[in-house]
């Protein structure tokens, strides 16, 4: 029978069933095109032998240990993390923590530690530059030696660049959804960039207006520019519908409030409060603006979902990936 999909975080045991698979091991924050290229390969390894196959990762981001002091716009926190993974065809991730003590482990440690001991893979397969343990010693020619006396396999893979020229990688995906191109992103990541969270109630001002929103809030430090977006939104039943959605402040009705994002979701009525959901970006549409007044914002609105329904009428998904994100 089937298993079912697994993410193993913290310091869980990795069940039996899973020892013997083919690991892709890296931080692949926002799972972009690069980082599918390490992936499909650990895919294509696992069925050519017929085992496992896995992702290791590890959480917080080393940044956030190393330099608490400076904001990092996740794109994937674990659980969309995880949810990317599942998509692609995985049958676990493995989440290990990262922490001051587990960086001071020796590149050797390492491997007998996490890949012998408690993955005992048969093989990996990382990016051509992936570095590991104290002092980042382990590198691509050090992993390499190592599976030779602990009997692994081994395979790196080059750098991803788009349409041949610019390598794809996270930095230059947050810097483009912090400039609103959400579309551009999204032919980086192979996929719509999504948040995933919890509705919650807000000042049901939107409902009064004829727009009830279904509120969500962002991590602090979501580096996603503040703008008016045409988005779908993803139920926890998996059903979907699109909508537009304002990022920001709302400075129409306040001054200096938290950053909160707030769905229209089109043709739907009910109740959202309490459910976990999803919002997919497809285009950003204008930036935020304090109207003279709450009829003024009416009208805006009006345009906005108009503009929305249009952009989103003939979309189509970029890839397998997106089609389970967003599609």
């Amino acid at each position: 029978m089937e298993q079912a999909f697994l993410r193993v975080a913290g310091e869980e045991a990795v069940p039996e069933w899973l020892r013997g698979g083919v690991v892709a091991i890296g931080n692949f924050d926002g799972i972009h095109r690069g980082h599918q290229a390490v992936l499909e390969r650990a895919l294509e390894e696992a069925r050519q032998r017929d085992v496992p196959a896995l992702v290791l990762t590890f959480e917080p981001h080393p940044r956030k240990v190393f330099r608490p002091d400076l904001p990092l716009f996740v794109l994937t926190p674990p659980h969309v993390k995880a949810r990317l993974i599942e998509a692609l065809g995985f049958a676990a991730v493995i989440e290990r923590p990262f922490t001051r003590e587990f960086s001071s482990l020796s590149a050797e440690d390492f491997v007998t530690t996490i890949l012998e001991r408690q993955l005992g893979i048969s093989h990996v397969v990382t990016g051509f530059d992936f570095h590991f343990g104290k002092n980042r010693q382990g590198g691509p020619a050090f992993l390499m030696a190592a599976g030779e006396r602990h009997g692994f396999g081994v395979t790196l893979v080059d750098a991803f660049r788009d349409e041949g020229t610019e390598i794809i990688s996270s930095s230059r995906i947050r810097e483009l959804l912090a400039e609103g191109e959400a579309a551009e992103a999204a032919g980086l990541l192979g996929y719509r960039y999504t948040v995933e969270a919890e509705v919650v109630g807000g000042a049901k001002l939107g409902r009064t207006l004829g727009f009830p929103t279904a509120n969500m809030r962002l991590s602090a430090e979501a580096g996603l520019k503040e703008g008016i977006y045409a988005v779908r939104f993803r139920r926890a039943d998996g059903s979907l519908h699109d909508g537009v959605a304002s990022f920001g402040r709302r400075p129409t009705v306040g001054d200096n409030l938290a950053p909160l994002l707030e769905t229209f979701v089109f043709d739907f009525s009910g109740d959202l409060y309490g459910e976990v959901a999803s919002v997919s970006f497809f285009g950003y549409l204008r930036g935020e603006v304090k109207f003279e007044g709450l009829d003024a914002l009416v009208v805006q609105m009006k345009r906005d979902e108009a503009e929305a329904r249009a952009l989103l009428s003939g979309v189509r998904p970029l890839s397998e990936l997106d089609r389970a994100m967003a599609f």
